[in-house]
């Protein structure tokens, strides 16, 4: 009898969790299309909620990479909502052995568990686990790393400068080669990559360094809580005693005075402690309208690197790397018309190939030009060039000065 009653609470919990996941996903449907949801999250399977932790299974790694990096942070938010019990949600792999045979020990050998660091904390290769509070100022993405980052002409003083910076912030002697590192350029062309790189490379080499890394709008959010709070002294002490400082989109807190002032006083108190900063934005210091001019002033202040668009050669050797990341055999043609075509930035870039290796892995299709055409119809026709009325003024009235 009592075996049977537990079976039934058993049974019970799984159908109001199986209730909470259809939910989760109708809602998740209503916010990214019907498109997006039959794409990445349909072929998603809860497994179970367990300790507070809910384990979704993905099919292949790609759906499971692709759902930590764009929709974890979401799921874990509607699941909260609909169930204050979970604090973490884990996407693994479906086909993994310790989930494909209804066991549920963790192999530390097994990487097809995404989101849970069941590896060392200093392995790049171990993402952290949604919700885990040592996430709160490193969520650095596994992927983000130099050894992946493709280097050419646009982006090569970029590189070899958060690279330099990285290395000094693990040497055995502390120097500060740059203070602060201003990387800029427009969207999709690397800078969260480098930063992401720069911060798993210190975690890595140097795991007791404190390293911060976040945006402008967190910091500005952090600020305002620790204003309301009443708890400032706390939050100067968090921010002004690390190795490492690293704010991007920094423009963020363009005409935003008090905090402005704050991260004036913070980014004063870390130079003058010989501690390394980097910083990251879509415009040169110079340029950033709104911001005060002793602001602009100090992020000029070390060195400015900025990150141009991409060549047509970039951006096929951006592409050739990404498929041989993925094991995908992707014919040459296909991935000199997607260089060729796709020019606006790398984000862009990679998720038109995504696009393509889902196409190919859930409706089974060859990758020739003409599907590759057909699956990124849409993509293609935003990317062509449009000549308007006043570039035709102008190159007219460059010629005939």
């Amino acid at each position: 009898m009592a075996e049977a009653f537990h079976r039934n609470g058993a049974e019970s919990t799984a159908i109001q969790c199986e209730g909470e996941w259809l939910r989760i996903l109708g809602q998740l449907k209503a916010e990214v299309g019907e498109d997006a949801y039959r794409n990445w999250l349909l072929p998603m399977n809860l497994d179970r909620v367990d300790d507070g932790k809910a384990i979704i299974l993905a099919p292949t790694r790609l759906l499971r990479d692709w759902v930590t990096t764009h929709y974890a942070d979401r799921l874990l938010a509607l699941w909260h909502a609909e169930n204050d019990q979970v604090t973490r949600v884990s996407v693994v792999l479906a086909t993994s052995p310790k989930y494909s045979d209804g066991g549920h020990q963790p192999d530390q050998d097994d990487d097809a568990e995404s989101a849970v660091p069941e590896r060392s904390p200093s392995d790049p290769g171990a993402p952290f686990e949604i919700g885990d509070e040592r996430t709160q100022h490193l969520p650095l993405d596994h992927r983000f790393l130099f050894e992946n980052f493709v280097v050419g002409k646009p982006n090569e003083l970029a590189h070899a400068a958060a690279r330099r910076v990285a290395e000094a912030c693990v040497g055995p002697v502390h120097a500060v080669p740059f203070n602060p590192l201003f990387l800029y350029g427009g969207v999709g062309l690397g800078k969260t990559h480098l930063m992401h790189a720069v911060a798993w490379h210190v975690r890595k080499h140097a795991c007791d360094r404190k390293v911060i890394y976040l945006s402008a709008e967190k910091f500005m959010y952090q600020f305002i809580r620790a204003l309301r709070f009443k708890s400032t002294m706390d939050f100067k002490e968090q921010f002004r005693s690390v190795d490492l400082l690293m704010i991007d989109d920094v423009q963020f807190i363009s005409g935003k005075e008090s905090t402005q002032e704050e991260f004036f006083h913070t980014f004063n108190a870390l130079v003058d402690e010989d501690r390394q900063i980097v910083i990251s934005a879509d415009k040169s210091p110079s340029d950033l309208e709104g911001m005060e001019e002793r602001m602009r002033s100090r992020l000029g202040w070390g060195l400015v690197a900025d990150l141009h668009p991409t060549t047509y050669e970039l951006r096929l050797g951006i592409l050739q790397s990404k498929a041989e990341h993925t094991g995908l055999s992707i014919p040459a043609k296909v991935m000199e018309f997607l260089a060729h075509k796709i020019t606006s930035n790398v984000r862009e870039l990679e998720g038109a190939l995504n696009r393509i290796t889902a196409h190919v892995q859930l409706v089974g299709r060859d990758i020739t030009l003409e599907s590759a055409q057909e699956v990124l119809h849409d993509l293609l026709r935003s990317n062509e060039r449009r000549v308007t009325i006043d570039e035709i003024q102008r190159k007219v009235a460059e010629h005939f000065r």
